[in-house]
């Protein structure tokens, strides 16, 4: 079971920047999508950015042009740059590793084929 550890979620003004970071365990991580997905208090997970294992990019459209997801296969880590955050921002965001199976990426982006999911980290935008 490969495990997922987000790290660099915190406290930041309106505006600001944070940068998340994913490192996964074991030795397929190339293989795989991997994306970003937040959930809010109160409302449901929703999905962020994804990679896939040739580089494409997806992003929600409340996103584009903020944020930025890269991968360093060479250090099993997917990160999430993200500027000009907003408060309704302020969510925990959650790795996420696509299933063995790739089935498209509507099915990924509605997190329906997600195989490993990280523990969260909170992110939280001050107005």
């Amino acid at each position: 079971q490969v495990q997922l550890v987000e790290s660099g979620g915190g406290l930041v003004q309106a505006g600001g920047s944070l940068r998340l970071s994913c490192a996964a365990s074991g030795r397929t991580f190339s293989s795989y999508t991997m994306g970003w997905f937040r959930q809010a208090p109160g409302k449901e997970r929703e999905f962020v950015a994804a990679v896939s294992w040739n580089g494409t990019t997806k992003y929600a459209d409340f996103v584009k042009g903020r944020f930025t997801i890269s991968r360093d296969n060479t250090r099993n880590t997917v990160y999430l740059q993200m500027n000009s955050l907003k408060p309704e921002g302020t969510a925990v965001y959650y790795c996420a590793r696509d299933g063995t199976a790739w089935n498209g990426w509507d099915t990924f982006m509605a997190g329906r084929s997600i195989g490993s999911w990280g523990q969260g980290t909170q992110v939280t935008v001050s107005s």
